[in-house]
């Protein structure tokens, strides 16, 4: 899919904007890249090389209308089809109108650091426009950014001193990681045709870092959401990793364009030689395993880059972190939810918290965390570490509320309680994800205790920045009530497990409602605190417009749902959960059904030996009941009869029988 290949070039002052082609604008590298470049102003005539200002950022990279009058680039290029889908403009009978379209830009930048498929592209793009020299316009030019995985073989520069670092220079030396065989032959052809009247870059990346991240994804993900204690490490960790801010890899672009420099292979890093300890993170294993203490000399004379993090990520995690907060929209949802006892809050609280992947805060779970964590920072204290001060200072914040807890009954006095609970909103899974705090703060001293001075490390400026960063952490109250009527009924109707779980014993709950209702009848109520903040409460009677209406104010959720694998693992688990269900409800089917047959067929056989047996006793019947008769006619009736019939075959009349009843008549033994 070729985009805006077509445009006409505007002229602003008697000078045309240099057209800019990039493949794949949808992919992280070649989406910020040219983000950067579309924002590129004309340098002045008479200014200094390298000197850039750019505008302020958008979302997108090609559609740019708005800034291409004033622009030092017009940006076009080509965009991938959803991954499952054949992307259309690497087929052969695409080609010919690429080409087309590449002639008519005046730089041609291929990115092969992502996507692999793009290096035979790359490769056929380059022959290609060589081969047109005799055709071109204008002077034309074609970079390649590659990446320093073309490199992670290479032998030391000195065996004996690992300290000293490659350089741009040294690129003929370079050998590839098996898996980059082919972007380095890429690397060797786009050089070699540098030497004719089209002049060619290589600029080899290190591993590309900020603006929302894309390599180091997993690992800012990772501790976003606080779930793992330590991120692993691949390795011993001291392997020196090559990286660059995708911002300073345009900017090292824009300053290949604009100067032309001599050199044609550029290696584009920054000063930074973190090892992957430093760095922590687990994804594209095999760039996270190269070694490679990497200076790039070409980078520093004549060009003038414009550098975000010249001294790396690890001294610039602030910034990298800011940008990753702003670029993916992650903004902790803060919410108070308050109300009189048996109201409903720890239910409204759920509804939340699942929707918004927040952490829900109660008073009991998070003093029972507290002392469970330093408990087990005390028993597995290591007597040879050097985390003695750590240790101590468990123990006694563990020994002060323990002694808080036996004075008040197992309760703790409000300082603590207050400390504790600003600890733990104040920890990374609750500052980075944010929560919903059930039933506290009670009082105005309360809220303004713990709430008051906190900074939570957001709001601050960023050094190195072209704005300032400012972090939107948004906080809502939500106010639920009742009458203590319904209350009371509701509590007498719950069943007596959750009266025992929530201590809503008649006693202990009216107090509880007592103290409630006369802590909002002061003058000062926790209320007006957050009045006072300009947070006006959330209040809404019925339950589901309640709901609804939070929804609707707080908005969309703003941190991290399930990713694309984590939706697919989760749509496959419930496939196999739906097989397993109706392969076992068609094995009781079956079973039922077989159990049904036998029983059937139980039934007939009783049923068709029933029957048997009642004919049987039929036929016995009518034998035994037959006996007397048959005798009779035996003794009585056949010798008579017998006689008669001897007699009709003897005399043959015409009427035989007509013959035997006279002669049956004529002879009844029982004629009298």
């Amino acid at each position: 899919a070729v985009d805006n290949m077509a445009e006409p070039r505007m002229e602003r002052g008697g000078h045309t904007p240099k057209r800019v082609f990039i493949n794949n604008t949808d992919s992280y590298a070649s989406k910020h890249i040219a983000k950067f470049l579309s924002e590129c102003e004309l340098r002045p005539p008479a200014g200094p090389e390298g000197q850039t200002k750019t505008g302020d950022e958008e979302d997108g990279v090609v559609s740019l209308q708005n800034q291409r009058a004033e622009g030092a680039f017009q940006l076009v290029g080509t965009a991938s089809d959803p991954p499952e889908e054949d992307r259309g403009f690497v087929m052969e009978d695409y080609r010919d109108e690429l080409l087309s379209r590449l002639m008519d830009c005046d730089v041609v930048i291929y990115n092969v650091t992502q996507h692999a498929d793009q290096v035979e592209e790359a490769s056929w793009a380059v022959s290609a426009l060589h081969d047109r020299i005799s055709h071109f316009s204008g002077p034309k030019m074609f970079i390649l950014i590659s990446t320093v995985m073309t490199w992670a073989c290479s032998k030391p520069v000195d065996p004996e001193d690992p300290e000293l670092p490659f350089t741009d220079e040294m690129f003929r030396r370079r050998r590839a990681h098996r898996n980059f065989k082919q972007h380095i032959e890429l690397e060797k052809r786009v050089v070699k045709m540098g030497k004719t009247n089209f002049p060619t870059y290589v600029v080899a990346s290190g591993l590309q870092y900020g603006m929302g991240e894309q390599i180091l994804h997993f690992f800012f993900k990772t501790s976003w959401l606080g779930q793992e204690k330590e991120i692993p490490v691949f390795g011993d960790g001291t392997n020196i990793v090559p990286m660059i801010h995708i911002n300073d890899l345009a900017s090292v672009i824009q300053n290949v364009i604009e100067l032309q420099p001599k050199h044609h292979y550029l290696l584009a890093v920054d000063d930074s030689n973190s090892t992957m300890k430093d760095v922590v993170k687990v994804m594209e294993i095999d760039s996270l395993l190269v070694n490679l203490r990497m200076e790039s000399a070409h980078l520093k004379a004549p060009f003038s880059v414009n550098w975000s993090c010249e001294s790396g990520l690890v001294d610039n995690m602030a910034l990298v972190v800011e940008e990753y907060r702003q670029t993916r929209g992650l903004l902790p949802v803060r919410l108070c939810v308050l109300g009189p006892p048996a109201v409903g809050k720890s239910t409204v609280c759920k509804q939340i918290c699942q929707h918004y992947t927040l952490h829900h805060i109660t008073l009991i779970d998070t003093i029972t965390e507290t002392i469970s964590q330093l408990e087990e920072t005390v028993q597995n204290a290591d007597p040879d570490g050097d985390n003695d001060d750590s240790v101590a200072e468990a123990q006694e914040q563990l020994a002060s509320l323990k002694a808080s807890m036996e004075r008040n009954g197992g309760i703790l006095d409000e300082q603590q309680l207050v400390k504790v609970l600003k600890d733990k909103l104040t920890s990374n899974p609750c500052r980075n994800q944010g929560f919903v705090l059930d039933s506290f703060p009670k009082t105005y001293e309360q809220a303004k205790e713990l709430f008051s001075g906190e900074t939570l490390q957001h709001g601050s400026s960023c050094s190195g920045v072209r704005s300032t960063c400012t972090f939107k952490i948004y906080k809502f109250v939500l106010c639920l009530d009742a009458s203590d009527a319904f209350l009371k009924d509701r509590v007498m109707n719950l069943p007596e497990r959750q009266v025992q779980e929530h201590n809503y014993g008649q006693e202990h709950f009216l107090r509880r409602l007592a103290t409630y209702r006369e802590s909002n009848m002061e003058d000062i109520t926790v209320v007006n605190y957050f009045e006072e903040l300009d947070i006006s409460p959330l209040n809404e009677p019925d339950c589901l417009l309640l709901m609804q209406k939070i929804f609707h104010t707080v908005g969309k959720p703003r941190n991290y749902g399930p990713d694309i694998q984590e939706v697919e693992r989760e749509q496959r688990r419930r496939a196999e959960v739906r097989m397993k269900r109706e392969a076992m409800e068609q094995a009781e089917e079956e079973s039922r059904e077989a159990e049904e047959a036998r029983q059937r067929a139980a039934r007939w056989e009783e049923w068709t030996k029933g029957l048997e047996e009642a004919r049987q006793q039929e036929e016995d019947l009518l034998e035994a009941q037959s006996v007397p008769m048959r005798n009779y006619l035996v003794e009585h009736v056949m010798p008579t009869l017998t006689q008669g019939l001897i007699e009709c075959c003897t005399a043959r009349p015409q009427d035989p029988v007509d013959f035997l009843a006279e002669f049956l008549l004529k002879n009844n033994p029982f004629n009298y």
